[in-house]
């Protein structure tokens, strides 16, 4: 009898996180997400403290590799929607990293094996030729690159969950 070998399809990891999206908004970000996985997707939504009238979720998801790219796109458009998508590494695949924002649209970056921005060559040699000996150029291009702007805007609401948490101590005396 001959053996059967049965080829193992490699699969993706990341999460989706949706730091703001209109109330209204939620049930189709949920039909979105899971459309572009091929299953129901059911988010935990919760108030976003740093926009009034604001959800906020975190989605853990698995696919084939390139699902990142497929649920960002997903989303993309929607005016009113801040969001990052992760995809980790995995083997023979690069991770990467989209965020979203409604002032800046989208970004996309490479990263590795723990999540930092790899920068192609190709695009180091670009921000070096642009920026020429202006230094402070330079530092232009390589903000635009690590998508800063993205990070800067996002910032205040990666860390809107940590409001609920915070302990406030005063001195007593």
């Amino acid at each position: 009898m001959a053996a059967v070998h049965t080829r193992q399809v490699p699969t993706a990891r990341g999460v989706i996180y949706v730091h703001s999206a209109p109330r209204a908004l939620c049930p189709h970000v949920e039909w979105a997400v899971g459309r572009a996985l091929g299953e129901a997707a059911n988010f935990a939504w919760s108030e976003q403290p740093v926009l009034k009238g604001a959800q906020r979720a975190e989605y853990y998801w698995e696919g084939a590799p390139g699902t990142g790219a497929s649920l960002a796109s997903a989303l993309r458009g929607w005016e009113h929607l801040r969001y990052e998508v992760t995809e980790d590494p995995g083997p023979g695949a690069d991770g990467g990293r989209w965020l979203h924002t409604p002032d800046l649209g989208i970004f996309f970056a490479q990263t590795d094996a723990v999540g930092n921005i790899v920068i192609p060559e190709d695009r180091l040699r670009s921000a070096l030729e642009l920026a020429g000996t202006n230094v402070r150029e330079l530092h232009r291009e390589l903000r635009l690159v690590l998508g800063q702007a993205w990070d800067d805007e996002l910032e205040p609401f990666r860390h809107a969950s940590d409001m609920n948490s915070i302990v406030w101590l005063h001195n007593v005396g």
